[in-house]
């Protein structure tokens, strides 16, 4: 519990990068309702509109072009399936927002202070400054009002959520039946009976060739294909028609200061002595004393602090490691705690310290100070990210007349080439099945496979590839679908049925041999020597190591066969098993943690189906849907 202000500090700044999108909140009224017009979803009457719902697609192909980077394809936020379930998410956070207030589940104004306070992004030479706060937020179009309130619903979210998945129970007894199964091996042979060894005994006629071909004849359809030219808008290719002189780069920075430094941190380490805020006068005389009582202690041996720690402190987190606590910056901890660490010299210990997590000694390890590279370190940077804006600029303000000049000058492509200063480009054959390479993405097959292109004989409209980069298209040559003829597909026929009929002999004699060798017989195999099989090791013939480990133990050798479509057949013979002996304390913790997450996630899930299941939610038909 020391580290709830400390922790979610972490959690803001790691979200903010992706909450902070202009009014990219579903969690404040007025914003909800700003959104005007017919709701798309209602959650126990709350409304959520087209508005909102925008900004959540945004939102989350913003997290998605994070991830992907240049395999990622804005069109495919345009499928309806991906739309309603953005839409139905949102429902789900309406509803555990809900849930939360109506537990009691909120984060105090104080808290929040402390949490905002800690975010570099808002802070002056190490400290929160309110003009740079605001500032941030004005950038994007938010006021501090939006913001607030948004990261308190969150947080008071996070609680309510973390109380289920936090909370998952796993005894040791399930933690080591579950290490010696993971951890039991198998001693396995196999032998292979191969398809190969039947491919002679095998003719095909050209009667067999000639039905397959008449049964299966969409297998050998060849689809229509296209070439195209094509002209491209990127804010990548306008990067060499702008330029940045040294004023601006001195201007930007100077005025981002934080983005090239780091603020002042300390490492420090503390012996806790817990005693709740609301405790009785008695019980926070006692949980003192104790703590005096450490602290003469330590003050007679103050090399044995991390010792003294490790045996007194009351704090889960840290005790273990002699009460470190890490390196944190200023406004990060409670703040008497924060307090105490920024008066104290390395190498000091603290008086006691009370916090409303109960008594604190502290020991102050060490400080990194803050520092700000010099600007001749960051101009490269600079000058990139000012042209990167500039280039971006650029974009915007040619992309609509871009997407005019295609459209109105249907016939040709040169005046877009012209107006992008860019060249006009031919493809190879392309296809609408094809694999995905710039810039030839789902959406841009599907211009150039649209009907303006093919019958109209027309530009394609703009669309968008990738971000900030338009591509247009008009049509050089066209083959429509058609059937390759049998004489030039009977030789791959005729090998394919060969091999078919081979694997089918094998498998059938690689079944008999399994039944001989149940009998206790010794039929003629090849046997590769044992190798050793847990079930944790990864494996990519999952039928054969579900058998092995089903084979009974009690009978060794036991034997097991499986089908291999390329090879044949494999028998498998089980020689030995070894259980493990003992179990590791570490290992155990780590497989009880584990446990613990993964009934944690299920009693949420749980819960959250049940919240659903007794709210009254109503979606939209259709309400995703890509308007026409």
């Amino acid at each position: 519990m020391f580290d709830f202000v400390h922790e979610n500090k972490k959690w803001v700044q790691i979200v903010l990068a992706v909450i902070i999108l202009p009014f990219a909140f579903w969690g404040i009224d007025s914003y909800r309702k700003s959104g005007g017009g017919e709701a798309l979803a209602t959650v126990n009457g709350e409304k959520i509109y087209q508005q909102e719902f925008d900004n959540a697609l945004r939102q989350q192909q913003g997290r998605m072009r994070e991830m992907m980077g240049d395999k990622f394809d804005p069109a495919i936020f345009d499928k309806p399936e991906v739309k309603h379930s953005v839409l139905e998410n949102l429902t789900g956070q309406h509803l555990l927002t809900m849930q939360a207030r109506a537990a009691g589940l909120t984060v105090s104004d104080e808290q929040l202070a402390q949490v905002i306070a800690g975010i570099e992004a808002f802070q002056k030479d190490g400290k929160f400054d309110k003009q740079r706060y605001e500032s941030v937020l004005r950038s994007q179009n938010m006021s501090p009002l939006i913001f607030e309130a948004r990261v308190q619903q969150e947080l008071g979210m996070r609680q309510l959520t973390d109380g289920y998945s936090n909370n998952g129970y796993a005894s040791n007894t399930i933690a080591d039946n579950l290490i010696r199964l993971n951890e039991q091996q198998r001693v396995v042979s196999t032998a292979q009976v191969t398809a190969e060894s039947f491919l002679k005994q095998i003719t095909v006629d050209a009667a067999a060739v000639k039905a397959y071909y008449e049964k299966n004849d969409t297998e050998f359809l060849t689809p229509e294909q296209a070439r195209v030219e094509y002209v491209v808008l990127s804010a990548e290719a306008l990067l060499t028609q702008v330029a940045v002189d040294e004023t601006e780069v001195k201007k930007y920075y100077e005025e981002h200061q934080p983005e090239f430094g780091t603020q002042e941190q300390r490492q420090a380490a503390h012996i806790l002595i817990t005693v709740a805020a609301k405790a009785s006068d008695t019980d926070k005389q006692a949980a003192k004393a104790k703590a005096e009582q450490i602290l003469q202690q330590v003050k007679q041996s103050p090399g044995k602090f991390a010792e003294l720690a490790k045996q007194y402190s009351q704090d889960p987190g840290s005790a273990a490691n002699g009460g470190d606590l890490g390196l944190f910056g200023h406004g990060m901890m409670v703040k008497p705690f924060d307090d105490a660490v920024f008066q104290l010299k390395t190498g000091e210990i603290s008086g006691l310290v009370q916090s409303d997590f109960g008594f604190h000694i502290i020991k102050l390890l060490a400080i990194k100070p803050a520092k700000v590279r010099a600007l001749d370190e960051v101009k490269s940077e600079i000058e990139q990210k000012l042209k990167l804006q500039k280039a971006g600029d650029k974009f915007a303000e040619l992309a609509e007349k871009f997407s005019n000049v295609v459209y109105e000058q249907s016939d040709t492509l040169k005046p877009a080439a012209e107006l992008a200063k860019a060249p006009l480009q031919q493809s190879a054959w392309l296809n609408k099945t094809q694999p995905e390479i710039a810039p030839w993405t789902d959406k841009a097959l599907q211009a150039v496979f649209s009907k303006e292109v093919l019958k109209d004989k027309r530009n394609s409209t703009a669309v968008e590839v990738a971000p900030n980069t338009l591509l247009a298209v008009r049509l050089l040559e066209y083959k429509p679908a058609s059937t390759r003829a049998l004489a030039e597909v009977s030789d791959a026929i005729r090998q394919k049925l060969v091999h078919q009929q081979a694997l089918e002999l094998a498998v059938k004699q690689g079944k008999a041999t399994l039944e001989q060798l149940k009998r206790g017989e010794k039929p003629n195999l090849e046997w590769k020597p044992g190798q050793t099989m847990t079930r944790s090791q990864p494996s990519t013939q999952s039928d054969l190591m579900r058998q092995v480990f089903q084979a009974d133990k009690t009978k060794l050798p036991a034997y097991i066969g499986v089908e291999n479509t390329q090879g044949g057949y494999l028998i498998a013979r089980v020689d030995e098993v070894k259980d493990a002996t003992t179990v590791d304390e570490s290992k155990r913790a780590r497989y009880v943690q584990e446990i613990r997450k993964l009934v944690g996630d299920e009693l949420l899930q749980a819960y959250v189906a049940d919240a659903r299941k007794n709210a009254d939610i109503s979606i939209k038909p259709f309400a995703a849907e890509e308007k026409k």
